[in-house]
């Protein structure tokens, strides 16, 4: 699979589960909301990594963008414009796919009782920034398809 390929792939997952989540926060079904928001921004950040030819087979592609951006990526704009967007990779990363999969443990919470409408409409709005910075990133950056 070749660089555009796999930007093109997890852009389409990303926004199979952005919809997803609007239709879940449509339906009143909050953890589902947060869960497809959650796989929406590891996706797009996956399509991020990408660029650098880094295998995408994480669940915390925030984590790797934040060490890319430390490295130094160049050039300088590509730099800047990950550093806008490694927050909120970070906000909905893997923690936040444990919660909405298995819920809090510790306190035996189940994953239906964590999430409420604010949380749910939170994720679907970071979701959706996450992608739309995601493309203005790759229109700029991404290599041409073959």
């Amino acid at each position: 699979m070749t660089a555009s390929d796999s930007i093109r792939y997890r852009l389409a997952l990303a926004d199979g589960f952005v919809r997803e989540a609007r239709q879940d926060c449509e339906l009143t079904r909050w953890r589902s909301c947060v869960d497809n928001a959650q796989l929406a921004v590891e996706n797009a950040g996956k399509a991020l990594l990408s660029l650098f030819g880094v295998s995408p087979k994480t669940h915390d592609p925030g984590r790797q963008i934040a060490t890319l951006i430390a490295a130094g990526v160049s050039p300088e704009h590509l730099r800047v414009a990950l550093a806008e967007i490694v927050l909120d990779l970070q906000a909905l990363g893997p923690a936040e796919h444990v919660l909405t999969d298995y819920g809090d443990e510790a306190t035996e919470t189940l994953p239906w009782d964590l999430f409420t409408h604010d949380s749910a409409a939170h994720a679907l709005a970071l979701a959706e920034r996450v992608l739309a910075h995601t493309r203005r990133i790759l229109t700029l950056h991404a290599p041409e398809p073959r």
